[in-house]
């Protein structure tokens, strides 16, 4: 089974951002990094200029490189970052169907897990379009990995590791939250680097907030069920960019796919380093998504 960084789904300082992909080339045990901008047209700018040379560092380190496509693409230079994108000449992951379009017939494309994948029709038909790869929503239970990965004619991924993402707006909750408009938000959203998180009235943990997006407040953490995803046929785990201790999530997860580690000493070891400090994995195996199968949701102080 292999390893693949999905896109940062963050705002991050510029060189934050380059030394994070630059130590990943180096250090991480990973088959596959996901770049680009998913969330927010407006960061894009800040970070781009750095995009060749981890791109370089990259696929010199015989990693694939892959290049996301925004989650919602509503303004006319969105349409043509789109278009830019495809002219890279790289994979492109498509998290919006209307990318599509845009891909000149036979280029390369995947499909990430912001697309609604839960038959085998989509399945199918995406396949037939051309896509070599396709990251399921992570809201879907194994039962139905297990269906659509027989039935698959291209690999599965499945989310394995960071915050979920739940849903995208055309509202910047960031903004909203510090009475600023959207235009003029003035990248609030840097202030929390792996999402702000959201508590209800009593104080529990409820959600997280990133720009536009909405996640989960827990982890999101596969280990557990790494032995009936294999048996089910998926191909690579996904595991979402975090500002600190990524690294070392990375080769926790590598150590536990080739079995030298067990699933219980990956998540005791990681938990620190886990965003939310508590885990899920109630979409794959509970009765509810915010579920943990490792015994009491246990949070992380500070």
């Amino acid at each position: 089974m292999q390893l693949t960084v999905g896109p940062n789904q963050f705002f991050w300082d510029a060189a934050l951002w380059r030394d994070f992909y630059l130590r990943l080339a180096d250090e991480a045990p990973v088959d596959t990094v996901v770049l680009g901008e998913l969330i927010c047209s407006k960061r894009l700018p800040f970070y781009q200029t750095h995009f060749p040379e981890v791109i370089e560092r990259l696929q010199a380190a015989g990693k694939s490189v892959v290049m996301t496509s925004l989650a919602l693409i509503t303004l006319k230079r969105e349409r043509k970052l789109t278009e830019e994108l495809v002219e890279m000449g790289l994979e492109v992951e498509v998290n919006d169907l209307s990318v599509l379009p845009h891909l000149p017939a036979g280029a390369a494309f995947s499909v990430g897990p912001l697309v609604n994948v839960y038959n085998e029709g989509s399945f199918g038909w995406l396949a037939a379009r051309g896509a070599s790869r396709i990251c399921l929503p992570p809201e879907l239970p194994l039962a139905s990995i297990a269906i659509l990965a027989e039935a698959a004619p291209v690999p599965v991924e499945v989310w394995g590791w960071g915050r979920l993402p739940l849903a995208v707006s055309s509202r910047c909750y960031h903004a909203r939250l510090h009475d600023r408009a959207k235009d003029n938000c003035q990248f609030i959203c840097s202030a929390d680097p792996d999402g702000r998180a959201v508590d209800t009235l009593d104080g529990e943990k409820f959600l997280a907030v990133n720009g536009i997006q909405t996640l989960s407040a827990s982890c999101a953490n596969a280990a557990n069920q790494v032995p009936g995803l294999r048996q089910a046929g998926v191909a690579s785990l996904r595991l979402s960019p975090q500002s600190e201790g990524f690294v070392e999530v990375c080769k926790l997860f590598r150590d536990l796919l080739d079995g030298k580690i067990a699933a219980e000493t990956l998540s005791a070891t990681a938990l620190s380093r886990a965003p939310g400090g508590q885990y899920a994995d109630g979409f794959l195996a509970g009765t509810a998504g915010v579920d943990w199968s490792g015994g009491p949701r246990r949070a992380m102080m500070g």
